[in-house]
C-alpha cells in the first residue's frame, strides 16, 4: 500500500449514526467524519435514516457517501427497545442490546455493497467510527482481515459501573439490564473483532480496561467527544470580583446531581457569595425549583439551543457538575472551550478529560459525601477567583489544542500511519492527561 506520506489514505468510514442535526452519538459519528475528510479520502456509510440530513449538510450522494437501507430489521427492533426503555431517555443499555442484534445485519449490507471495491484495493482502511458501544461488534473486521485490509475500531465507549451507592438512580434510570451487562464480553464475535481489528480506538480508561491483554497492544487511547470551535467561541467574560457564577448543563435526573448541587451551595447563595445557572430539562426540574424557593441567586433556564448555551455559559467561571456516571463528558469540553473552570466528580470520562492545571475535581462517594465535598470546593473557589480564571484559560488552550475535531482527526491520521506502517510507534495521544490505559 502506498504510504500516506505520498497520498491521502482512501478510508471507507463507517458511523451507523452520523447526523448533522441530532445530538449525541450522532452528532459524534457526523462530526469525526466530516473531520477526517480534511487528513484523508473519505467516504461516508451510514444509515438510511441519515440520508436527508446529509443531503441538506451539502454531501454527494454516491460520491461523499452512500446510505444503507437496513430498516428491514433496524425500525421493528428500534421500535421494540424503544418500547423496552420505559421511557424517553432511560433504558439506554436495553437500547443496546437489542441494536447488538440489527447492527450485524448493516454491516453485512456494506460488505455486499463494498465488497467488491475492498477486494480491489479501492481502500486503504475501514474505520468503523459509529455505534461507540463496545457491546457492538463487528463482522466486517474478519472480512477485512482476510483480504488484506486494516480495519480500526472507535473510539469505543460505554459500560461504565454504577456507583454502588447510586443504585436508586440505577433504578431510576431503568437500567435493568446494566446488572448483565457484563455477559456481553461472550457475545459470538467480539473476540473475531478484537482479533482482527487492526486498531482500536478507546474513548476511556474504563473501556481500555475491558479490552483482554492480548489486545492491549492495540489499544489506543482516544476520548470520543470534542468541540466545534465555531460554536464555542465566546470566552468566558465572568469577572474576578462579586459573587462566583456558576453552571450546571445537562439533564435533570438523579444522578447527574443538580439537586446535589443546589444542596452543596445552597449557603453560599443565601450569603450572597456564589449564583448558578441550571440549563437543561427532566423530571427532577419541578423538584428542584421548589427546592430553590426563595433563593435569588439561582435561575432555571429549561433547555436552550447551542447559541444561547453559549451565551449563559459565557458570563460563568465554572461548571459544577456533580454526574456520577458519564461516558465521555462532552459538556464539560463545551465549557472549556468557553474559558470555564469545571468542578466535576473524580469518577469515569469528565476526569480523564482534565489536569490539575485546567479543573478541579471531588472524591466520589456516598450522596452526603458529594454534598460536603462540592460545598467545601466551592467555598474555596470563592475566596480564589484568579486561581479559577487562569485555569479556565487554560482549559480554554487545552480543548483548542487538543480536543476539537480538527486535532481529533490529526489525531485519528496518527493512528491511520500506524497501520499502515508509515509510523513505526504507536500513537499515546495520554500523555499530560490524568489517567491513562
Amino acid at each position: 500500500m502506498m504510504s500516506s506520506e505520498l497520498r491521502k489514505p482512501r478510508v471507507l468510514v463507517i458511523a451507523e449514526a452520523a447526523n448533522p442535526e441530532w445530538v449525541s452519538v450522532p452528532l459524534i459519528g457526523w462530526s469525526l467524519a466530516r473531520a477526517l475528510a480534511d487528513v484523508a479520502d473519505v467516504h461516508l456509510v451510514t444509515q438510511i435514516r441519515n440520508r436527508d440530513a446529509i443531503l441538506r449538510a451539502g454531501l454527494v450522494e454516491g460520491e461523499d457517501f452512500t446510505a444503507i437501507d437496513s430498516e428491514a430489521l433496524a425500525k421493528p427492533l428500534w421500535a421494540l427497545g424503544s418500547f423496552l426503555r420505559m421511557g424517553e431517555g432511560k433504558g439506554w443499555t436495553a437500547l443496546q442490546a437489542v441494536s447488538a442484534v440489527s447492527y450485524p445485519y448493516f454491516e453485512r449490507l456494506i460488505w455486499k455493497k463494498f465488497g467488491a471495491a475492498l477486494r480491489a484495493g479501492e481502500y486503504d482502511i475501514v474505520h468503523r467510527v459509529t455505534p461507540l458501544s463496545p457491546t457492538q461488534v463487528s463482522p466486517l473486521a474478519k472480512k477485512c482481515a482476510r483480504i488484506g485490509v486494516p480495519f480500526v475500531v472507535g473510539p469505543l465507549n460505554g459500560g461504565v459501573p454504577w456507583p454502588r451507592e447510586f443504585d436508586a438512580a440505577r433504578r431510576q434510570e431503568k437500567e435493568w439490564l446494566s446488572y448483565l451487562r457484563g455477559a456481553y464480553k461472550a457475545l459470538p464475535g467480539r473476540g473475531a473483532m478484537l482479533d482482527h481489528a487492526s486498531a482500536i480506538l478507546a474513548g476511556s480508561t474504563h473501556t481500555a480496561g475491558e479490552i483482554p491483554e492480548k489486545h492491549q497492544h492495540k489499544v489506543v487511547w482516544l476520548p470520543e467527544n470534542a468541540v466545534d470551535p465555531t460554536r464555542f467561541n465566546a470566552p468566558s467574560l465572568a469577572e474576578t470580583d462579586g459573587p462566583l457564577r456558576a453552571c450546571f448543563i445537562g439533564r435533570m435526573v438523579p444522578y447527574k446531581g443538580p439537586d446535589m448541587l443546589l444542596e452543596a451551595a445552597r449557603p453560599l447563595v443565601e450569603r450572597g457569595e456564589m449564583t448558578i445557572e441550571f440549563i437543561g430539562d427532566g423530571p427532577l426540574l419541578p423538584a428542584l425549583r421548589a427546592q430553590a424557593e426563595g433563593l435569588t441567586g439561582v435561575t432555571f433556564h429549561g433547555w436552550l439551543d447551542h447559541a444561547q448555551v453559549q451565551d449563559v455559559v459565557a458570563r460563568c467561571s465554572v461548571l459544577s457538575f456533580p454526574s456520577v456516571r458519564e461516558f465521555g463528558g462532552g459538556v464539560v469540553l463545551e465549557a472549556m472551550a468557553l474559558g470555564l473552570a469545571p468542578l466535576i466528580v473524580d469518577y469515569a470520562g469528565p476526569a480523564e478529560l482534565l489536569t490539575d492545571q485546567t479543573g478541579y475535581t471531588v472524591p466520589l462517594g456516598d450522596r452526603d459525601s458529594i454534598i460536603e465535598g462540592f460545598r467545601d470546593a466551592l467555598g474555596g473557589l470563592t475566596h480564589t477567583r484568579a486561581e479559577v480564571a487562569a485555569k479556565g484559560a487554560a482549559a480554554r488552550s487545552a480543548v483548542h489544542a487538543n480536543f476539537t475535531w480538527a486535532a481529533k482527526a490529526d489525531q485519528v491520521s496518527a493512528v491511520y500511519d500506524w497501520v499502515l506502517g508509515a509510523s513505526d510507534a504507536k500513537p499515546d495521544f495520554a500523555i499530560g492527561h490524568r489517567a491513562r490505559p
